[in-house]
């Protein structure tokens, strides 16, 4: 989910009432089954579908624990992963190459991976963070953009940092939370598992927020992903499965057998609601699951505005209605994030004239460096971490 807070918010950096009316609109819609995008897979991929009865990860997952389904799922870890999004400035949603803010598709191999090589080592410097969620499409891998882009992963692995490769769909029409091309979305994925099959640092998310899929559906593309792919070599506890919606529910995903064993990923912002902290908490574990789905999830998205002064180590009762929820809402997710023992990866790290980035550029070309916006901001996500025994700010 990409905040625009220079053409999608109102003047207090809240999103406008058109953005939320779409996003309520499509995350509540039920919406086609996946009949012609299974029939584009090729013939070496195997589909079998994956039932659910519902929402309810107890009632459907509970009866296999004890076989090897389980036992897949014992060898994840989603604390794992501490880290943030590096994004393109235009948005990730793009009928195009995503270049990611600081980097241009004028760059060949080299100089992109200098610039990278800085913005990593600066996002483990500043952040501490250990992994870096990318943007990937079938504009940008496999083109002639691909020989520089990989530079950026390749800088990413050389100083040891995860990487989490996620599909994102165009933009403009293209953007109806559905893959918008199947063939060359399977083309990407071979490209992209045959590529890094051997780094165990790299990992792979079929796709971001598939708001356009049923439920079911949904379930049923990510299986026949899973199914084809780890047919080939990769194991499931390399891959991300995206929730249902805008990635803000989980249970469907922790219900299917057929993807046990997967990381399941999960998002969720300040700006969906307007709570205070037991109403933010209460929403939040609402969406997560039980703790066997928790056991599993990396929330690869979350954030709240970095740029505008905020101290997420204060108060959420100043009387300020937009700082105060901001304020709950972080203090909130980083505890039950750490509670419930998920992995944590901020939306963004790094995204040019994002509110909600929590560095910004300074510097260009090759001499780039970056600067931490909001240090308290930067606190509650090491408290998501598990990092401390004491909370940054004031337990009510």
């Amino acid at each position: 989910m990409t905040i625009h807070t220079t053409t999608s918010t109102d003047g207090r950096g809240r999103p406008t009432r058109g953005r939320l009316r779409r996003i309520a609109t499509v995350v509540t819609a039920v919406c086609a089954g996946v009949t012609a995008l299974a029939l584009a897979v090729p013939t070496t991929a195997s589909a079998t579908p994956a039932t659910t009865s519902g929402t309810s990860v107890s009632a459907a997952r509970h009866g296999h624990d004890a076989g090897p389904d389980a036992r897949l799922d014992a060898r994840l870890d989603p604390t794992r992963f501490h880290g943030v999004n590096w994004a393109d400035p235009r948005d990730n949603y793009v009928n195009g190459p995503v270049v990611l803010s600081g980097l241009s598709t004028s760059d060949d191999y080299r100089t992109t991976y200098r610039k990278a090589d800085r913005v990593i080592r600066e996002f483990r410097k500043d952040l501490g963070a250990d992994t870096v969620r990318l943007p990937v499409n079938p504009y940008s891998v496999g083109t002639t953009w691909w020989n520089s882009y990989r530079a950026v992963i390749d800088a990413a692995r050389h100083r040891d940092v995860k990487v989490v490769l996620g599909y994102w769909e165009g933009s403009d029409a293209s953007k109806d939370g559905k893959v918008d091309d199947p063939a060359a979305w399977w083309g990407m994925w071979d490209t992209l598992t045959r590529t890094y099959s051997h780094d165990s640092g790299v990992f792979f998310e079929p796709m971001n927020e598939p708001f356009g899929y049923a439920p079911a559906d949904w379930v049923q593309l990510a299986t026949t992903w899973v199914q084809r792919y780890t047919a080939q070599g990769i194991p499931r506890d390399r891959v991300f499965v995206s929730g249902t919606g805008y990635n803000d529910h989980v249970d469907a995903i922790c219900a299917a057998p057929a993807l046990d064993g997967t990381y399941v990923s999960q998002h969720y912002y300040g700006y969906w609601g307007t709570r205070n902290a037991a109403e933010w908490k209460a929403d939040f574990e609402s969406r997560l699951g039980d703790q066997a789905c928790s056991n599993r999830t990396v929330l690869d998205e979350f954030g709240v505005p970095m740029t505008t002064g905020l101290d997420y180590r204060g108060s959420a009762t100043t009387g300020n209605a937009d700082a105060d929820n901001s304020v709950a809402f972080l203090q909130t997710v980083t505890t039950v994030a750490r509670e419930r023992h998920l992995g944590a990866v901020y939306w963004p790290g790094l995204r040019t004239d994002d509110t909600y980035s929590l560095e910004t550029v300074r510097g260009s070309g090759s001499n780039l460096s970056l600067r931490v916006t909001n240090d308290s901001g930067l606190a509650l996500l090491h408290w998501a971490w598990g990092e401390g025994r004491r909370a940054p700010f004031a337990v009510r």
